[in-house]
């Protein structure tokens, strides 16, 4: 047996002659003392610890074995999916105003027609649903719940078909958070809505500034208000936006909601994330541009801490992909158009297709298995990568086939994200939540244990 490429060593904190091996495969942390792992490096561990971690991915048959592997999981991945996931933009209007809003230049109340949307439906129903998939929306903006109206004309049909066909059809919404109120929740919940993201960019004081109504007033306490009111009815998630001069402030948001009783366990996950350029918020970057600019790398330190110390859920580490390798996730636009990314919406050469003609191959155009090179392969950080996020290579003027590399990132960050998970477990697993790119199912045997100490 041989020690996996997917695995990092660290010292282990405050444990001298001792180790902390994580691996990126399969999610799992271990603690082992010197001179066991010098024998899991020799092949002469006792076969009991041998066999623990060899169920833990740590030890492989033959690594060569391993590295093929790797480079087929996406295809694996994608040839069992059975749920189709989409972004369906409804409209580009907003009540907000937020100074930083990536559609603030082209926006002029557009929304999606009654046609689309029920092109849009025809499509679902002939091509997911009476093939057996689940289906998944998100429904975006602008302010999708300023597009009631859309999500009842599409959610009802698709909940009553996928019904009759024996799968699930469920949806979220990406929401500034106003307008989602107890009575507007309770209604959406019978059409199918799981879970709702709002977005707070720090304590009132910047909020406001940050997000106020277009009338200039501030947003905070109505965001607020309905956090409190809605949680035990949609599971929330919390995103916020965060510049190099206030980050340090944001903690102070935890607070205030939990002095307004809102504390960790009414929020499913908390994530802080930078305003990015040219995709405006976390709201379309979803955490996917990670930096390794020191100050950032710093502030998603922090941030992460703080949120674990109040009580609060963040995202761990995950086996993710950009969703452009997962062939059954897709945006659509507000006018009919596909897209593999919302931050690519709008790009000239990116649109894969649309609601009338399909979708069209975008391998080539999108640079579908750009990380199945020997540098990715042999990289321990590729089950956290497959090759980046495209829209990074295009703001820094690289070709979309470039691999957006992580590794200074994930070398600066990695080994203390495990750090905090661990001081904190009780059991000291690493759960599945969202990182940054889109989740994939993980390899590990079921039952199999996230951790150990030996």
């Amino acid at each position: 047996m041989y020690l996996s490429r997917y695995l990092k060593i660290y010292p282990a904190k405050n444990r001298p002659d001792h180790f902390l091996l994580y691996s990126t495969l399969r999610l799992s942390a271990v603690i082992l003392s010197g001179a066991a792992l010098d024998h899991a490096r020799n092949g002469t561990l006792p076969d009991a610890l041998r066999d623990k971690l060899a169920h833990l991915g740590m030890l492989v048959p033959d690594p060569d074995i391993e590295r093929e592997q790797m480079r087929g999981m996406l295809d694996r991945v994608n040839a069992k999916s059975r749920r189709f996931t989409a972004m369906v933009v409804l409209n580009l209007d907003c009540n907000l105003n937020c100074g930083y809003c990536y559609e603030a230049e082209f926006r002029d109340g557009r929304y999606m027609s009654d046609a689309t949307a029920d092109l849009l439906v025809e499509y679902l129903l002939r091509e997911q649903i009476t093939r057996g998939f689940d289906v998944e929306l998100s429904f975006y903006g602008g302010e999708p719940l300023m597009s009631l109206d859309l999500i009842r004309r599409i959610s009802l049909p698709l909940k009553e078909q996928a019904e009759r066909h024996g799968v699930d059809y469920r949806f979220s919404v990406v929401t500034n958070g106003t307008l989602l109120n107890r009575r507007c929740a309770e209604e959406l919940a019978d059409l199918g809505l799981k879970g709702a993201k709002f977005t707070l960019d720090g304590p009132k004081h910047i909020h406001n500034i940050e997000r106020p109504y277009a009338s200039g007033a501030g947003s905070f306490d109505a965001i607020v208000d309905n956090i409190a009111a809605i949680w035990d009815l949609v599971p929330i998630q919390l995103g916020g936006n965060f510049r190099r001069e206030n980050y340090l402030h944001f903690p102070r948001l935890l607070d205030q909601l939990i002095e307004r009783g809102i504390t960790g366990g009414m929020i499913q996950s908390v994530l802080f994330t930078p305003v990015t350029p040219k995709a405006g918020c976390s709201e379309r970057s979803s955490g996917c541009a990670n930096p390794s600019a020191p100050w950032l790398v710093d502030a998603q330190l922090y941030l992460r801490e703080e949120i674990l110390k109040r009580g609060f859920a963040t995202s761990k580490p995950k086996v993710s992909a950009c969703i452009v390798e997962l062939e059954n996730n897709l945006l659509v636009s507000c006018e009919g158009e596909f897209y593999k990314c919302p931050a690519l919406m709008g790009w000239d050469g990116f649109s894969i297709g649309n609601l009338t003609d399909g979708i069209k191959d975008y391998r080539e155009s999108h640079a579908v298995g750009n990380w199945r090179v020997d540098s990715c392969l042999e990289c321990a950080y590729l089950p956290l990568c497959f090759g980046g996020c495209r829209f990074m290579n295009l703001l820094q003027d690289k070709t979309v086939g470039e691999v957006d590399c992580r590794r200074d990132y994930f070398d600066a960050a990695l080994q203390v994200i495990v750090e905090q998970d661990l001081s904190r477990a009780g059991n000291p697993g690493t759960a599945r939540t969202a990182l940054s790119q889109r989740a994939i199912p993980s390899p590990a045997p079921s039952g199999a244990p996230a951790s150990a100490f030996c």
